[in-house]
């Protein structure tokens, strides 16, 4: 299975920001859109109470377990979206450290956000993201 992003940056763009400002997959990619996903444990509960890092890496790792199973991974997701229950910028970066972190030298276009509330009981952090496959 080839990959089928190409990651976009722009000297003419702040090289502050932790990502490429753009990404493109060819028109014969399979793109795999995803659910948010939320730091839950197997039977349902609430993973890492209390903490941001501890959700993300969850949250990561189920994203993992969901690309799998549509025949992808990491390596093919073109865009996220963390969000983050928090005001507090300190709490979105600690969450965004840990999903950075995970992606690697793939470093998407990204958006991070600081949310009310999310869906969960302590769900603190949720990550959306889009995928684009090359079957062989």
């Amino acid at each position: 299975m080839g990959r089928a992003i190409t990651l976009i940056r722009s000297s003419a763009l702040s090289d502050v920001a932790e990502y490429a400002y753009a990404a493109t997959a060819p028109a014969e990619a399979r793109l795999v859109f995803l659910a948010g996903a939320c730091p839950l444990n197997e039977d349902g509960s609430t993973a890492a109470v209390g903490d941001y890092a501890g959700q993300a890496a969850k949250a990561v790792e189920n994203m993992g377990v969901a690309l799998a199973a549509a025949g992808a991974s990491l390596d093919d997701v073109i865009s996220t979206r963390v969000l983050v229950a928090s005001s507090r910028q300190e709490d979105l970066v600690t969450a965004w450290q840990v999903v950075r972190d995970a992606f690697g030298d793939h470093d998407v276009p990204s958006t991070l956000m600081g949310v009310t509330v999310l869906g969960y009981h302590d769900q603190l952090v949720e990550i959306e993201g889009v995928a684009a496959v090359l079957d062989s």
